[in-house]
């Protein structure tokens, strides 16, 4: 249960090569340096060891435990933190999963967020993504608790999904993660939108972090990694370069704006529902 109402939470915008060992060492690297300046909870982005895309997929990926989640595992304990782990292409009984490992500050690993929704969009003339030519849907909800509060994982797309975030806030989180890579086309539209949407539907703080902007890139990331309030104030946020992303987070501020405007309380729950069908 939460014990303490405040701590200081780190966005880490990283530059991904296609060195994937280059890629973990300086993910490492940037990962010390935000618990130098006080992150008790430390966010990757999406796809941090490997180059974002369908044919990257399958040469990437990793078993979990595999190396790349190993090396997240030291770093937490070592650094005493929580360690969300963006996400990686994850293989598993011949099947490829893009999965976000989270770590503990005693190394252990805590939970393991599969991508639920994945990205197969087509928007002619801007861009055209499948991930499912290569990768499978997670199933489950994904939380975990530290001494602060209940977290909420999703990946990417996954913000686009309204439910999913019903679904945490009914089950306590009161900050939602989503390591993503938009791009060009739906970063500049709807990026801040849907966080904000997300922070203000659930009065939860919302955060994403996104890889830093390769414009050499096959599929070129947005940036702009950021933190919400629950008011839906635009706390902290990056630019385009690598760099890391600091919010401290108040949960009397969020207490004291539920009871201002007490949503939870009054939903018509005799007119609808949001429900999980699994746990």
């Amino acid at each position: 249960m939460a014990t303490h109402s405040t701590f200081r939470l780190a966005l880490i915008q990283l530059q991904v090569s296609s060195i994937k060992s280059e890629n973990l060492t300086r993910a490492c690297g940037l990962i010390r340096e935000a618990s130098k300046q006080g992150a008790q909870i430390v966010s990757l982005p999406e796809c941090f060891n490997s180059p974002y895309g369908t044919k990257y997929f399958p040469e990437y990926a990793e078993k979990i435990p595999g190396d790349s989640t190993q090396k997240l595992s030291e770093v937490a304990k070592e650094c005493s933190i929580y360690v969300i782990g963006g996400s990686i292409p994850e293989k598993d009984a011949g099947k490829l999963y893009n999965t976000c490992a989270v770590f503990g500050p005693d190394g252990t690993l805590l939970v393991k967020h599969r991508k639920l929704h994945l990205f197969d969009i087509d928007v002619p003339g801007k861009i055209t993504f499948q991930e499912s030519e290569t990768l499978s849907p997670g199933d489950s909800f994904s939380t975990f608790d530290t001494p602060y509060c209940s977290v909420g994982l999703g990946i990417c797309y996954d913000i686009r999904f309204s439910e999913l975030a019903q679904i945490y806030a009914q089950r306590g989180c009161q900050l939602l993660v989503y390591p993503g890579a938009f791009n060009l086309t739906t970063g500049p539209a709807h990026w801040e939108l849907l966080q904000r949407g997300r922070a203000v539907d659930n009065q939860v703080y919302v955060a994403t972090a996104s890889p830093a902007r390769d414009e050499k890139a096959s599929y070129v990331a947005w940036g702009h990694s950021t933190v919400v309030s629950p008011w839906g104030e635009v706390l902290a946020k990056a630019g385009t370069e690598e760099t890391i992303v600091y919010a401290d987070i108040d949960l009397k501020k969020l207490a004291e704006i539920r009871q201002q405007i007490p949503i939870f309380s009054q939903k018509r729950s005799d007119l609808y529902a949001v429900e999980a069908k699994k746990s």
